[in-house]
C-alpha cells in the first residue's frame, strides 16, 4: 500500500490520535505539576482545549467516513429499499450542501483571522489556526460522505446504506 493511500484512508484516526494524545499529556502534567509544586502550567490548559476543539471536529469527520454518524431510521423501516434509498440520498445532499454552505461562509473569518490575528494568551500563536479545523472539518466530512457513495457505489454495496435489518 502506497504512502499517500495510507494517509488517505487513516488521516483522520492518525490526527485524533495526535490530538487526543497531547490533550491527555497536557492535563496529566497540569495534574502531577498541581500536586507535587502546588503550581500550574498556564500553557497545558490552553493547548489541551486546542486539541479537545480540533479532536471533536476531526472525530466528526471520522464518523462521517465510517458512517457512524446518528440518524433516525425507525419512520424508513415500512418502505422498500428504492424509498428509504431516496430519503438518504436527499438527506445527505441536504447535509452536504449545508457542510460546503458553512464551511464558505466561514472563510471571510478565517480569512479576517490572518489579517487581524488574536493571539492566543499563555502559547502566543494566532488563534485562527484553531479556528481553521471548523471550515476544514466541514469540507472533510462533506467529502467523506460523496467519497462514501462513491466507494459503495463502486463495489455495488450502495443498497446496504438503506438495509438497517442487516446491521442488528
Amino acid at each position: 500500500m502506497s504512502i499517500l493511500k495510507k494517509i488517505y484512508d487513516y488521516f483522520e484516526e492518525g490526527l485524533c490520535c495526535v490530538m487526543l494524545g497531547t490533550m491527555i499529556l497536557c492535563l496529566t502534567a497540569q495534574v502531577v505539576i498541581r500536586m507535587t509544586i502546588g503550581s500550574s502550567i498556564a500553557w497545558t490548559e490552553e493547548l489541551s482545549r486546542y486539541t479537545f476543539l480540533w479532536s471533536v471536529y476531526l472525530g466528526a469527520a471520522l464518523a462521517a467516513k465510517r458512517g457512524a454518524h446518528v440518524r433516525v431510521t425507525a419512520q424508513f423501516l415500512w418502505m422498500g429499499d428504492s424509498a428509504r434509498m431516496f430519503f438518504r440520498v436527499i438527506a445527505d445532499i441536504i447535509w452536504v450542501v449545508m457542510l460546503i454552505v458553512c464551511a464558505f461562509n466561514a472563510l471571510p473569518v478565517i480569512e479576517e483571522g490572518f489579517e487581524f490575528p488574536e493571539m492566543s494568551p499563555t502559547m502566543h500563536f494566532a488563534k485562527v489556526w484553531v479556528e481553521l479545523v471548523i471550515p476544514s472539518s466541514f469540507i472533510l466530512v462533506a467529502w467523506r460522505v460523496v467519497a462514501d457513495y462513491y466507494i459503495r457505489w463502486k463495489n455495488g454495496t450502495l443498497n446496504r446504506l438503506v438495509r438497517f435489518e442487516e446491521e442488528v
